[in-house]
């Protein structure tokens, strides 16, 4: 079962307390020595691989794939683009690197660009004495910056410009103090992450290009030597990422690896990613077998000649169907009366409407949109019926209708009214085992959704005929 009140995403423990040492003196006598970032992150990810411990946690399905790749990126120390479709785990891949930054690094305490006390670079930090430095401790969560490129991204949001305030107050134009820093540098001393880099303007990306290769910046004429010590991390759609597209070829030189990811490769990954990512609090509990029916229509929704490929089929649009579809359960049930809120086959018809602003599709299936989704969902409920019930012996729940039974469901119908219609079922216990109901979902709820489970494989199989009606439908032989 899978159960939103009990998600599976990574425990996030609370930091170990920053260290006490304040002083510059204190933080030399103890020992610490002066690493760049690139080369804490390529010994932290080092020592996890020696251990085997986990190195990005919540990534699903990149084991063999991606994430080699990316390790040997991180231990060459390249900047590195990740070039992939929406929704396929771009962002969170580039979140879980901070994971490899020591938990916590010093900084001059009061430098906007977090300079480490051996090494300042401002011209603010070089001005003071040693015994004028005070030490700052930087939790690694606060060591990543991100901007989602857009073309409206200016120089100085990315890099810096010209402070008036500062000048106002009396500094000269030529006084780099008058410097208002932007994200990068800001960033100093961590991980910086652009996404869709290609929608970033020609003369953006141009100014990304000394900080990629002289790791210094440039604002507007200033003579700044500002060596910068950051991992720069981007994100693009391989199409836009191209000399035919919208990235510049200089600086699309000037990272060390690109990495291509990709849609999860098999159903097993699809279902871990879904119970992974359901959000924890809607309230109603989702059997096994509707997750598989999602993540077998998210498959077959991307592997459709009738869907645009190159814009894909985000792993969210799996994700907004389990939630919407557990919502409608969650709905009838305040609705009815129902104790306990449980997923059933007729709770998903309604994703397929919510859902479709998810999907582009080719010009020539404009209007056909819902009788596209519709069709892969009857086909994604088919191949999970024989997927999870192929082989087994229903002729208890056929019988029922040879004798001319009509049995009405809907996704207003309680569950106990269903059970009320259908009757007794010899071998329903059989059935709720092999769709992956166990002990602990045995209430009418449960019941209900396997065998309205049941009778709509039925129906796809052809074994019985089904009437839609407003809400519902009626099973008949």
């Amino acid at each position: 079962m899978l159960h939103p009140r009990r998600r599976l995403n990574p425990v996030h423990k609370s930091p170990a307390p920053a260290p006490s040492l304040s002083t510059l003196r204190e933080l030399r006598e103890s020992g610490h020595v002066h690493r760049s970032v690139k080369a804490e992150i390529r010994e932290n990810l080092l020592a996890r691989l020696r251990a085997g411990e986990p190195r990005f946690p919540g990534i699903v399905g990149f084991d063999e794939t991606v994430l080699p790749h990316l390790e040997r990126a991180l231990i060459a120390g390249h900047d590195l683009v990740l070039l992939g479709e929406r929704g396929q785990g771009k962002t969170r891949l580039i979140r879980t690197v901070i994971g490899l930054l020591d938990e916590w690094t010093p900084v001059v305490a009061g430098c906007e660009i977090n300079d480490h006390p051996y090494a300042p670079v401002c011209a603010r930090c070089r001005g003071l004495a040693d015994d004028e430095i005070r030490v700052a401790w930087k939790h690694r969560s606060e060591r990543y910056g991100e901007k989602l490129a857009t073309p409206d991204t200016s120089v100085g949001d990315l890099i810096g410009d010209v402070d008036p305030i500062k000048i106002a107050e009396g500094r000269t134009l030529g006084d780099p103090e008058t410097v208002h820093y932007g994200l990068v540098p800001r960033t100093n001393r961590g991980v910086f992450s652009v996404n869709e880099l290609p929608d970033l303007a020609e003369r953006i990306q141009v100014s990304l290009l000394n900080v990629l290769e002289e790791r210094d910046i440039q604002v507007r004429g200033y003579n700044l030597r500002l060596p910068l010590d950051l991992l720069l991390i981007a994100s693009a759609n391989p199409e836009d990422y191209t000399n035919r597209g919208r990235i510049i070829t200089p600086l699309k030189d000037r990272f060390g690896a690109e990495v291509r990811t990709h849609y999860p490769k098999t159903i097993e990954d699809e279902l871990v990613l879904i119970r992974q990512e359901v959000i924890p609090d809607i309230g109603a509990d989702v059997p096994e077998h509707l997750v598989e029916i999602i993540a077998r229509f998210t498959r077959l929704v991307r592997e459709s000649t009738a869907v645009d490929t190159r814009s894909g089929v985000s792993a969210r649009f799996s994700i907004a169907a389990t939630e919407t579809a557990a919502a409608s359960a969650v709905r009838r049930a305040a609705l009815t009366g129902e104790e306990n809120a449980v997923t059933r086959v007729c709770d998903l018809p309604g994703i397929v409407h919510t859902l479709r602003g998810k999907v582009e599709f080719e010009v020539s299936e404009e209007g056909r949109e819902v009788e596209v989704l519709a069709h892969l969902l009857r086909r994604a409920t088919a191949e999970t019926f024989r997927n999870t019930l192929g082989g087994l012996e229903l002729a208890p729940l056929l019988e029922k209708f040879s004798e001319g039974a009509q049995i009405e469901s809907g996704e207003l119908v309680p569950a106990t009214e269903l059970l009320r219609r259908i009757g007794r079922v010899d071998g329903l216990a059989k059935i709720m085992s092999r769709i992956g109901m166990g002990e602990g979902d045995e209430s009418p709820g449960h019941a209900a959704a396997a065998l309205e489970f049941t009778l709509e494989g039925l129906y796809l199989m052809r074994r019985l005929s089904k009437d839609d009606i407003a809400g519902g439908a009626v099973y008949r032989t």
